[in-house]
């Protein structure tokens, strides 16, 4: 269910306004309480299977694939495998292959049960990736897991053909997420939690299980943690294959080892492991003795990994065992393959798909490079004239003015900068702001408001923020940051808040670190914004540089902005507006 955004809010503070603004969705409640507002999502559920807007149909015609997962039969007559989203099967010698699910839903990875009875495969058919089952003619699709957040793929049979375990995905502050393995009955259930991730960005897939049923095995990130970062090292290691007995729960490293390891496959004996190395540029498939650990290289012209990156669905597409354990079938750039185990000899399985496809045209809305005029549909650091007359405004780069209540907005002055943090001036005369030019870096500048007359008001080039008359508009406190990598470094010493005289002039340094700083009411003290340990705290300090003290502080507060007669605070935590008595006294 999609939910309605609930709450919007803004506090505008000026000498003479004080507003709490709230936007809120309600259902004919007027006594402030928020309730979701009703959303058509929740009236009508959208439907993967049906095409909306204009679509075209094709034919398919080919006889390679990309990322094919497959897998063989246990009477090893046919294999099944994915393409373009949608199902086929085809004889273990090759040939045209018949679709056995196809349409608008994304589905891949199919695997027959041990009693070849069924196909299990991931379906996004019901609004998210679950796990489905069809017979092995394709009919009796249903399916298996419910899940609408929680997303699962790459599922593998039990031995009993009862069971499936699949990776269940997790995300937290990144989309990027990470795995668990759980176990489902085909006939319905919440399932079974198997593994436990071991944090939120490391993944962990590609699950198989053992012929007696007694071991599952995966692969997992293994790379110092607990950040997922892109491009590691894959001659170093990055994912592991795993083993969990699923008698006393104990898991342990089967194959840790530079290159990595992935894509485990057991043969039917149980006594060798098919996997998935880095070695060097090339992506290996191996072959390993589980009683004796001798493994060794078998083929070396696979498809590109995905150990580098994120890969929900698995870091190699699915391969599989022949019933008699003497080959493996496997994908490898475009093409299904056999390779003999004795001899090494690779050959070529040939398919042959041709399927007609619709498509919908993709949803575009024509947009023009560049014209003279356009309607700004954001504004934002509005602050409002003592007399309540006017606003300035940011939007777009620049500062307009705006008489009340339904003047037409006209910018301040003529300058070719980015203009932000606009402030007025207690007569409404003249606005300040921080400016910033790729050529000539930033500034504080005052504008004129009858005259749009600019003068610069800083002594030398930086990074400028937050500028703010104190109350009797004699003088101004404003910010100078250090720079970073995108604006550059140059121009950023001695970063800290100062005070200058409303003319220009030269400038005292109040405190080296802090944001946001703006007079008290009697302008004896400066307010601004740091931390105290991991917490945001609100604090003054004398315009000396002294007696520093911390009147707040929250563990999620963003924004602290007490009102200009100095008796009320506001705050912004966790999206939501408070307001409280102001306290200055003790420490």
């Amino acid at each position: 269910m999609r939910t309605s955004k609930q709450l919007i809010l803004f506090i505008i503070f000026t000498p003479f306004l004080f507003i709490s603004l709230a936007l809120f969705a309600q259902t004919g409640d007027t006594t402030g309480t928020l309730q979701p507002a009703k959303s058509i999502a929740t009236e009508r559920k959208w439907d993967i299977e049906k095409y909306r807007g204009v679509t075209k149909t094709f034919t398919l015609n080919t006889d390679e694939g990309t990322w094919m997962n497959l897998d063989v039969s246990p009477d090893g007559k046919d294999i099944v495998f994915d393409l373009l989203g949608d199902l086929y099967v085809m004889p273990i010698t090759g040939g045209a292959a018949v679709l056995l699910s196809g349409g608008p839903a994304w589905e891949i990875q199919p695997r027959f049960s041990p009693n070849g009875k069924y196909i299990s495969y991931t379906s996004d058919k019901a609004g998210a990736d679950n796990i489905w089952i069809m017979n092995r003619d394709g009919s009796g699709k249903r399916q298996v897991t419910k899940e609408t957040f929680r997303l699962l793929n790459n599922a593998t049979w039990m031995p009993n053909s009862e069971y499936l375990i699949a990776r269940k995905h997790f995300t937290a502050t990144r989309s990027l997420g990470a795995g668990e393995m759980w176990m489902y009955s085909i006939y319905g259930g919440e399932g079974v939690q198997l593994t436990k991730r071991k944090n939120d960005q490391q993944d962990a897939g590609e699950p198989n299980v053992s012929p007696d049923g007694k071991y599952l095995y995966y692969s997992e990130d293994m790379s110092p943690g607990p950040s997922f970062e892109y491009s590691k090292d894959p001659n170093g290691m990055i994912y592991a294959i795993r083993q969990l007995d699923l008698v006393t729960g104990k898991v342990i490293n089967l194959i840790a080892q530079p290159g990595g390891a992935v894509r485990p496959q057991i043969s039917p004996d149980g006594k060798m492991m098919a996997y998935i190395k880095r070695v060097r540029l090339k992506s290996v498939l191996m072959l390993q003795n589980l009683q004796t650990a001798e493994e060794w290289p078998i083929y070396e012209e696979l498809s590109h990994d995905q150990q580098e990156t994120w890969a929900i669905f698995g870091v190699y597409p699915n391969y599989a065992w022949m019933p008699d354990g003497k080959s493996l079938v496997f994908y490898a750039k475009g093409k299904i393959k056999k390779i003999d185990l004795s001899s090494l000899f690779t050959n070529n399985i040939p398919f042959h798909v041709t399927s007609s496809q619709t498509i919908q045209e993709a949803l575009n809305f024509p947009q023009e490079v560049f014209k003279n005029e356009f309607t700004v549909k954001m504004i934002r650091q509005l602050c409002t004239s003592a007399d309540g007359k006017f606003v300035v405004f940011n939007a777009a780069g620049f500062l307009y003015k705006k008489d009340l209540p339904d003047g037409v907005p006209e910018r301040i002055s003529k300058g070719l900068d980015f203009e932000f943090e606009p402030q007025i001036s207690s007569d409404g005369k003249s606005v300040i702001y921080s400016t910033w030019s790729d050529e000539f870096k930033g500034a504080i500048k005052r504008t004129e408001i009858s005259s749009g007359n600019t003068i610069t008001l800083t002594d030398e080039k930086g990074f400028y923020y937050s500028p703010t008359y104190s109350t009797k508009g004699d003088k101004i406190v404003y910010r100078k940051g250090s720079g970073n990598m995108v604006l550059g470094l140059a121009y950023g010493k001695t970063p800290g808040i100062y005070t200058i005289n409303a003319n220009g002039g030269g400038k005292t340094l109040i405190s080296d670190n802090g944001i946001k700083p703006q007079f008290n009411a009697d302008d004896t003290r400066i307010y601004f914004q740091s931390n105290v340990g991991n917490k945001k705290a609100f604090k003054s300090i004398g315009l000396n540089g002294t007696n520093e003290k911390t009147h707040y502080t929250s563990t999620y507060a963003n924004s602290f902005a007490p009102s200009p007669d100095g008796k009320w605070m506001a705050f912004t935590e966790l999206f939501n507006v408070y307001i409280t008595p102001m306290v200055t006294i003790g420490n």
